[in-house]
């Protein structure tokens, strides 16, 4: 299945895009969307904990499954004040 991977802030940078369409095993969660980005990014693990995800426009649990044509986007903390 293909889904369609939108990361912000910190993560375009360390994953070096902004916008990606990716393929996946049917039935893979967002969890294990990111494990797969974050492979080889030592610097994207630091930020796992704080990173939350949205499916479609909506928050989403990293144990939620995805689905071919789903939007992800990858929301890492952002600062300001």
């Amino acid at each position: 299945m293909r889904v369609r991977v939108l990361a912000f802030a910190q993560l375009r940078e360390l994953f070096g895009f902004g916008e990606r369409s990716l393929d996946c095993a049917a039935g893979t969660t967002l969890e294990e969307l990111w494990t797969q980005l974050a492979s080889g990014v030592a610097e994207a693990h630091a930020l796992r904990a704080s990173t939350r995800f949205a499916r479609n426009g909506a928050i989403a649990l990293p144990g939620v499954a995805l689905h071919d044509g789903d939007e992800v986007a990858l929301l890492p903390p952002v600062g300001g004040g």
